[in-house]
C-alpha cells in the first residue's frame, strides 16, 4: 500500500500519543463565487485535514497540531482560528456541520467532540475506543453521525434525537464492519459518505485500494465495483448527486465516480488535478466550487514556519 511517509508518521505518533491513468484534468478556476479567491491561506504551521462548508459561504478547517479549529470566509479569504489550542496530541481530522451550527470533528485517537461554529464552544465530547485507534472521518444522516476508525474495523455511532438532540456521554456506540471488509495491520478505513439513495454508507478502505458499501444497521460490507484507479490513496469523500468526489491524497488528485443510485457499481468520469495541490485531504462544495485543505504530509518535519493554502476547483 502506497501513502505519505510523513502521514504514517503522524498516525503512528497521534495513536502513541493518545495509480490509475489520468481521466483529464479540470484545472480550471471555479466560477461560483465570481471574484472569490480560488486559493485561501490559512495560518502558519496549522497543518490543515479536514474541511467542512456552511451554514452560509464559511469553510472550518480542523488541525493536526492542536486540534483547534479555523474559520474562513469564503468571499475574501479572510479568517480567524474560533477554538483554541488543545494541546499536543490533539487533532481535529474529518468534520462536518449541520443546519443548526454544529460541528461533528473525528478527534483521531480515541475521541470526537461536538462544538458550535458561531463560538467554537465544546456542546459534547465523548471517547471512543481506548486512545489507540484513530477516528478520522465523519458523515451525517438524518438519525446520526458515523465516524471511522483508521486502526479497528469499526464505526463509531453516534445516535442523534429527533430534533437533532446529542446523547449523553455514554451514548456512543460501536458498529462493527464484517462482510468483504478487509482490515490492514494499521491505517485501513478512512473517508465516508452515504449512498446516493441514502440507505447505506460509503468508506474507502486505503489497504485495499478499493471503496465499500457498509449497511448503517449491521455493518456488513460489499466492495464498491468500478472502473478507473485503484484508490490506495483514497482520502475525503464527497458526494454531490451522483458523483463521488475521492480525494486521492498522495496523488494529489481528486477521481470522480458516478455512482448508481445503491451505491454498489461506479464509473470514473474524470480525474481532476491542479499545481496548486500538496497533497489535498478532503473536500466540501460551495455551489459549483470544490475546497480542498493541503495538509503538505510532504514535509517532514511540519514545522511552525510551514505555510498551508486550502484550493477551489470547479465541480464536475
Amino acid at each position: 500500500m502506497t501513502r505519505s511517509l510523513s502521514r504514517r508518521r503522524l498516525l503512528a505518533t497521534a495513536a502513541a500519543l493518545g495509480a490509475g491513468a489520468a481521466l483529464g484534468p479540470l484545472a480550471a478556476p471555479a466560477r461560483a463565487g465570481g471574484r472569490w479567491p480560488t486559493t485561501i491561506p490559512l495560518p502558519d504551521g496549522f497543518r490543515p485535514e479536514g474541511i467542512a462548508i456552511g451554514p452560509g459561504p464559511y469553510a472550518y478547517f480542523g488541525s493536526l497540531a492542536d486540534a483547534s479549529v479555523y474559520r474562513a470566509e469564503l468571499a475574501t479569504g479572510r479568517g480567524r482560528l474560533i477554538t483554541g489550542s488543545l494541546g499536543t496530541g490533539r487533532q481535529a481530522v474529518g468534520m462536518k456541520t449541520d443546519a443548526r451550527g454544529r460541528l461533528f470533528v473525528a478527534g483521531g485517537p480515541g475521541a470526537l467532540r461536538v462544538i458550535d461554529t458561531r463560538d467554537g464552544a465544546v456542546l459534547a465530547s465523548y471517547r471512543a475506543g481506548d486512545g489507540q485507534n484513530f477516528v478520522n472521518d465523519v458523515i451525517l444522516t438524518r438519525d446520526a453521525a458515523y465516524f471511522t476508525d483508521s486502526f479497528r474495523p469499526e464505526l463509531h455511532v453516534l445516535p442523534l434525537g429527533k430534533n437533532g438532540e446529542l446523547p449523553g456521554p455514554d451514548g456512543l456506540r460501536t458498529l462493527p464492519l464484517t462482510g468483504e471488509w478487509v482490515q490492514g495491520g494499521d491505517f485501513t478505513a478512512n473517508g465516508i459518505e452515504h449512498t446516493p439513495d441514502g440507505t447505506a454508507l460509503l468508506v474507502v478502505n486505503d489497504y485495499a485500494g478499493a471503496l465499500f458499501r457498509v449497511d448503517r444497521r449491521t455493518g456488513h460490507a460489499r466492495k464498491v465495483t468500478h472502473t478507473g484507479p485503484r484508490l490506495v490513496n483514497g482520502d475525503g469523500l464527497l458526494l454531490l448527486d451522483q458523483d463521488l468526489y475521492v480525494v486521492q491524497q498522495a496523488q494529489n488528485a481528486v477521481d470522480v465516480l458516478r455512482l448508481n443510485r445503491v451505491g454498489s457499481y461506479g464509473r470514473a468520469i474524470a480525474r481532476i488535478t491542479d499545481p496548486r495541490f500538496r497533497i489535498p485531504t478532503t473536500a466540501a462544495a460551495w455551489g459549483d466550487r470544490i475546497y480542498l485543505p493541503n495538509a503538505r504530509f510532504d514535509v517532514d518535519p511540519p514545522l511552525p514556519t510551514t505555510t498551508y493554502t486550502a484550493v477551489a476547483v470547479d465541480r464536475v
